[in-house]
This record gives structure tokens, sequence and C-alpha cells, in this order.
């Protein structure tokens, strides 16, 4: 049974003006700065895939990573287990190196010319682009294993992420100083979803928690049946998200608060679990779990067809892009569907396992493997 529930905050500073940023362009530039593609993390995106995909080519970085990429002027971006930050150019050349000297393993986020990136043993980074060096460092006590999100407020820029110490955090961004902080129940695993005003998380305690940015307030929060290991999605007033054992809710927002909620995916068996995030677009709903890709109507909420995957899911979270999908198994297969009637279209067996997510721009979409492998796909000439 769901329970909803005012979370009380242990720190309380005055936080104005909230609000998404646009840090990443949907409509076909050669942007990609976000894990999911936006701040609302919705995996939709207005930009097409190539019709006949083709390998342009391969950067082999030799280094294990769990990463997704991510994408800023062309040029592609990730992290890796030996503490390094890598930056790969439209043609696969080299250009960016940055040695964080500690094992990383989120998702990196751009604004502006500035990177930033936790790092396992908690401290976040902000890293100059063009110099190619730390501007600051933000120390917390946990593990940060998501991409951060961005928010506007009083007219200067607010880095939010979760942390394994149990707290969200948000930090200046340009001087790395805190501006707030708020406590969950256990760590914070997923990256933090931006709607309106207001910040959205999931926690491993179960808790779904929506924090004001106007009042710097926790809104309301609700309690899911099992922890929730991947981060919201959200399109217009309604977030998605999913718990551990593969159940799918639909929240309802309006001014920070649940005005409804309802599980539209109820798990019967424990043969699966659930670690990616959902693709909220303007009609459909898509999901990974227990090997087959699942489409739902959002408007009656109703399965609108299921396909098996060649291989098992995993943290790869699908992408839409406006009438296609493309999804990647941790077997190492990139497939394309149509995004409506769910049969597939393309498909390309790296040789590598994969847990990221894709980054699709103009003209071009990139994977990265376990492997530390990216893969660059285009059109065919």
């Amino acid at each position: 049974m769901m329970k909803k529930n005012i979370f009380i905050p242990t720190l309380i500073i005055l936080l104005l003006s909230c609000g998404g940023t646009g840090v990443s362009d949907r409509k076909g530039n050669m942007d990609w700065k976000i894990f999911r593609g936006d701040p609302e993390l919705s995996g939709y995106t207005e930009i097409r895939l190539p019709e006949k995909p083709v390998l342009l080519w391969t950067f082999k970085s030799e280094t294990r990573t769990v990463s997704s990429p991510i994408v800023n002027n062309g040029t592609t971006y990730w992290s890796d287990r030996r503490g390094r930050v890598l930056g790969v150019d439209i043609n696969g050349n080299q250009v960016f190196k940055f040695d964080m000297q500690t094992a990383v393993e989120a998702t990196p986020m751009i604004y502006d010319t500035t990177l930033y990136i936790g790092r396992i043993d908690g401290f976040l980074y902000a890293i100059s682009l063009s110099r190619q060096e730390m501007i600051w460092k933000y120390e917390t006590m946990g593990q940060i294993s998501a991409s951060p999100n961005i928010v506007d407020f009083a007219g200067r820029k607010a880095i939010v992420f979760g942390s394994y110490d149990n707290y969200l955090y948000i930090v200046d961004a340009n001087k790395g100083t805190l501006i707030n902080r708020f406590e969950s129940g256990y760590y914070i695993n997923g990256a933090v979803a931006l709607h309106n005003k207001n910040v959205i998380f999931g926690g491993c305690d179960g808790w779904l928690r929506i924090i004001d940015c106007e009042t710097g307030i926790s809104a309301d929060s609700l309690e899911l049946e099992n922890y929730i290991p991947a981060s919201p999605a959200i399109k217009g007033d309604f977030c998605y998200v999913g718990d551990h054992s593969g159940n799918i809710y639909e929240i309802q927002l309006k001014k920070g608060k649940v005005i409804h909620n309802q599980k539209i995916v109820n798990v019967k068996n424990d043969t699966g679990t659930f670690t990616s995030v959902p693709v909220v677009c303007p009609k459909n709903l898509y999901y990974l779990f227990d090997r087959h890709l699942y489409s739902i109507i959002r408007k009656d909420r109703t399965e609108n067809w299921k396909y098996m995957l060649k291989g098992n899911v995993g943290e790869s979270s699908p992408v839409v892009c406006l009438d296609k999908i493309i999804v990647c198994t941790k077997t190492g297969i990139v497939s394309i569907l149509d995004a409506e009637k769910g049969n597939l279209l393309w498909e390309y067996d790296t040789g590598e396992q994969i847990v990221g997510s894709p980054a699709v721009i103009k003209d071009h979409f990139l994977i990265l493997t376990v492997k530390g492998t990216l893969f660059c796909f285009g059109n065919n000439k």
C-alpha cells in the first residue's frame, strides 16, 4: 500500500525562482548535455535517428565504465573506473582528458563551458572544458553515482545531486558552496528530475520526494512498495517512476503536490528487477523489464505492445526519437524499433556489454560499452 506523507528537511535555506535551464537542445543540434537528454529526464527527443544507420567509427579507451555518454557541440564525454573524464570529437579523435584520480561511476553533466561530475568518494567536481582543469570541488560523505542536474534561482545557477550519505545537495554552480541539503532515509542512487519549480528524486528508502525550490522546503513525498534504484521521468504534469520490483507508478503533480497516484504496472512475480528509467512521450510510455521492451498508451494505461529483446536488460534506458525508439541490452545488442508498432527496424551487435544509455544528436547516435568503447553511428552516405 502506498503512503503519502510530508517530509521535513533537516536544513532549510531559502531558494528562489527555480526552474529548468534547457541544458540540452532536443530539436536537432549537436548537444546531449545531460543524462536522458533533458532536465526532466524524459528520454524523449525530437531529433530524428539516421534512416539507414552505419558504424562511422569506434574509439577504444581500454578502461571499464558504467557512464552514459553526453555530447557538447559534437564532442562526446564520459567517465571511467580509472577516474578519467574523456572527450572525443565527432570524427573520433580524443580532444579532452581530465584525471580525477579516484574511480568514477557517474555520468557527467555540462552547462555552459563547465562539466559537473561526482566521484565515488563523495566529491562533486566542476571542470572547465576550455582549460581542462578543476574550478572547484564540493565534499559529501558518500558515493555520488548519478548525473547531477541544474536549476535557476535568484539569477544564479545551482547544481542538484544525491549522495550515498542520504542527502540531496543543492550547490552554487559557480562557487561550489552549499545552498541547501535535504535528508532522505537511505542512499540516493538515481538522478534528480525537474518539474517546473520543483526537483523530484527517489531513494533506496522507497520514498519519492518533491522539493520546492522557491520556498526551499520539502513540498510532498510518496512511499512506494520497494526501493527506487533509478530516476523518475517527467512529461508535463505527470511523473513516472519504477521501483526495484518492476512496478511502474504514474504520479500527477500540481504546484509541487501529488494530486493523484496510481500503479500502472503491477509485477506479479519476482523473476526480474527494474533498474532503468522509463521513457515518457506525449502519447506513450516505454520501459524495460525481464528481457522485454514494453509500450503503454498513457491515455488509458493499456499495453500497446511488447518486444522480446535479444539479451537481458540492465541499467541502460531507451530513448524515443519522434517515431523510433533505440534500446540497448546488457549483452551488447543495439536495436531500433518503430515506436508505435513495436516492429524491429535495425539491429547491431557491439560484442560488448552495455549499461549506459544512448546519446542522440543530429545525424548521429552514440553508444558506450562497459569496456569503454564508444560507437558512433550515422547516415549511410
